[in-house]
C-alpha cells in the first residue's frame, strides 16, 4: 500500500480554511493513484503530531498544501513531523525511515514548475481574450519579511511569463511587502488588467482583504482618473479566482509525488498494528459501540452512526447521510453553529444519522474523531507514549515560542477552561486512563500531547490577551 498525505494549514476559528485541501483528497481518491489519502493541518485535526499514526501504509508521501516555500514547510512541518530536517527542501524532497515506515516529505506543490500554466489558466477564465497589446498581468502574492523564500515563487513565475511575451506587461505584486499591490496604478499603464492571486484557497484575502483594499466590485471593475490618479486613462481589472483552487493543482501534486525520491520499505508492525486497531473498532461496532458522543448500530451488513442523545428517536425525524464527507460538512459545526476545530469537544451537533458499509465508517470515525482510533488501541495496547507539558513548549518556535515562559500555573488554568469540555484524558498531564472505549467506556479517550488549540490559547494567555477583545488566535 502506499499513502499520499496532504498537509493544509487549517484554523481554529475558520471553517472555509480546510475545503481546498478536503476538495483535493476527495478527487485525489477518485484517481486511484493511491490507495489512500490523508489529510493533515497544523491547526486542525488531525493534527501534524498525528496525521503518520491515521496512515494504514509504510509508504508515506507528504505534499505540503502551500503556494510557497517558508516558514510552515521549511520550519513547522518537518518538525512537527519529526523527520529530523530544517531549511530549504531539496528540489527532490526529503526521505526518512520513521517507525518502519518510508516517509517522503516534498517541496510544497505552489513551487512546481506546472504551476505556470495553472496562472495563465486562471487568467484566461476571467478575460478570455486577451491580447499581448493591451493587457497587463498582475500576480498577487502574500509576501512577508520573515523568510526570503516566501516571495521568490512569485517573482520566478513572473519572469516565465514576462518572457513569453503573452501579456503586454507582467507584475509581482505583494500584499505585505514591497512592491505592495495597492500601488497598482502608478506601476501599470495597460488598459486591461488580469489579476491572479497566487494563494492557496480562497479565503479572507482574495474574498475580503485584496477587493476591499483595491476598491474592487467584483470580477470586473473600471477604474478612471477621477478616481485618484489623475494622468492614468481608463483601466479595467479582471480579478481571477486564486491560483490554489483550480482542478489542475490535482495533476501538480501527483507529479510532485511522483518525483519524490527515497526507497521504500517492505510492510511491517506499523500496517499490522494499523489494521489491528482498525479490525477491533470494526467488530465492536458489529455488536454496538459507543465512542464518545457517537453510538453505532449494525442491521443487514450496513452499519448507523446517530448521536447518543438522539438513541430511540425515529430516523424518519434525522437527517440521514449516507457518505462520510457529508457526514464530516455536517458536524464541522456545533448544534449552535460555532466552529469546532477540536472534534472530541462535548458539542458534537444532534439530529443526524449516517447508514454506511464497513470502508464508509472506517472513514466516518476517522473524520469524526481524527486519530482516536489508533491512539486509542495504542493505549489499550501498552505502546502510546505522552509527551509531557515542558516537551511540547520546548519545541515551539517562532510566535509561539512563548509559551515557553508559561509558569505551571498558566498551564493547568488554561487547561482547565479549554480541556474541561473535551472526552479526552490528559496523559500529558499525568492523568490516568485505566481503559479505553474499546473497554466498553464511551468516553475513556487518551490525550498523548496538549494539542494545537491548547498551545495557541496558552500563548494568548502569556501575552495577557486571552479573553480581551482582539485576542483571539488563528
Amino acid at each position: 500500500m502506499r499513502s499520499l498525505v496532504l498537509i493544509g494549514h487549517g484554523s481554529h476559528l475558520n471553517p472555509e480554511s480546510a475545503l481546498s485541501v478536503y476538495r483535493y483528497a476527495e478527487l485525489l481518491r477518485t484517481q486511484g493513484v493511491y490507495d489512500e489519502v490523508v489529510e493533515g493541518y497544523w491547526k486542525e485535526e488531525p493534527s501534524l503530531r498525528q496525521v503518520l499514526r491515521t496512515c494504514a501504509s509504510t509508504d508515506v508521501t507528504i505534499i505540503p498544501m502551500f503556494i510557497s516555500e517558508g516558514y510552515f514547510t521549511e520550519t513547522v512541518i518537518p518538525r512537527e513531523l519529526g523527520l529530523g530536517h530544517q531549511g530549504p527542501v531539496p528540489p527532490e524532497g526529503v526521505a526518512r525511515t520513521l517507525g518502519g515506515r518510508t516517509v517522503r516529505y516534498t517541496l510544497p506543490y505552489g513551487v512546481h514548475p506546472a504551476m505556470t500554466e495553472v496562472i495563465l489558466e486562471r487568467a484566461r477564465e476571467v478575460l478570455p481574450d486577451s491580447s499581448g497589446e493591451d493587457t497587463a498581468l498582475v500576480i498577487i502574492g502574500h509576501g512577508t519579511t520573515r523568510n526570503e523564500n516566501s516571495n521568490k515563487v512569485v517573482h520566478q513565475n513572473a519572469e516565465l511569463l514576462r518572457a513569453r511575451g503573452i501579456f503586454s506587461e507582467v507584475h509581482a505584486l505583494f500584499l505585505d511587502e514591497e512592491p505592495k499591490v495597492t500601488g497598482w496604478r502608478a506601476r501599470v499603464g495597460a488598459r486591461r488588467v488580469v489579476m491572479v492571486p497566487f494563494f492557496a484557497s480562497e479565503g479572507w484575502h482574495t474574498l475580503e482583504t485584496i477587493p476591499e483594499d483595491l476598491n474592487l466590485e467584483g470580477t470586473v471593475t473600471t477604474f478612471t482618473p477621477e478616481d485618484g490618479h489623475e494622468g492614468q486613462g481608463e483601466q479595467t481589472v479582471y480579478y481571477a479566482k486564486p491560483v490554489g483552487t483550480h482542478p489542475a493543482v490535482a495533476d501538480v501534486i501527483v507529479q510532485l509525488a511522483l518525483e519524490a525520491r527515497g526507497s521504500s520499505v517492505s510492510d511491517g508492525d506499523h500496517a499490522l498494528v494499523h489494521q489491528a486497531a482498525w479490525d477491533a473498532l470494526l467488530e465492536r461496532a458489529r455488536r454496538g459501540l459507543r465512542l464518545g458522543e457517537i453510538m453505532t448500530s449494525f442491521q443487514d451488513g450496513l452499519y448507523e452512526l446517530r448521536h447518543a442523545l438522539d438513541e430511540g428517536r425515529s430516523s424518519e425525524t434525522l437527517t440521514t447521510f449516507v457518505t462520510p464527507e457529508g457526514l464530516r460538512d455536517h458536524t464541522r459545526l456545533s448544534e449552535s453553529g460555532d466552529y469546532r476545530p477540536v472534534h472530541t469537544l462535548r458539542n458534537l451537533r444532534r439530529g443526524w444519522r449516517a447508514v454506511l458499509s464497513g470502508a464508509d465508517l472506517r472513514r466516518a470515525l476517522h473524520l469524526l474523531y481524527p486519530a482516536v482510533v489508533e491512539e486509542s488501541h495504542a493505549h489499550s495496547t501498552h505502546s502510546l507514549r505522552p509527551t509531557p507539558w515542558a516537551t511540547t513548549a520546548r519545541r515551539q518556535t517562532g510566535i509561539y515560542a512563548r509559551v515557553q515562559k508559561a509558569t505551571p500555573e498558566q498551564v493547568e488554568q488554561v487547561a482547565q477552561e479549554v480541556c474541561g469540555g473535551c472526552l479526552k484524558t490528559r496523559l500529558w498531564a499525568g492523568e490516568r486512563l485505566n481503559q479505553t472505549f474499546f473497554g466498553g467506556v464511551p468516553g475513556a479517550i487518551p490525550c498523548a500531547e496538549a494539542c494545537t488549540y491548547l498551545v495557541a490559547e496558552i500563548r494568548e494567555e502569556v501575552a495577557g490577551k486571552r479573553g480581551q477583545k482582539g485576542g483571539h488566535h488563528d
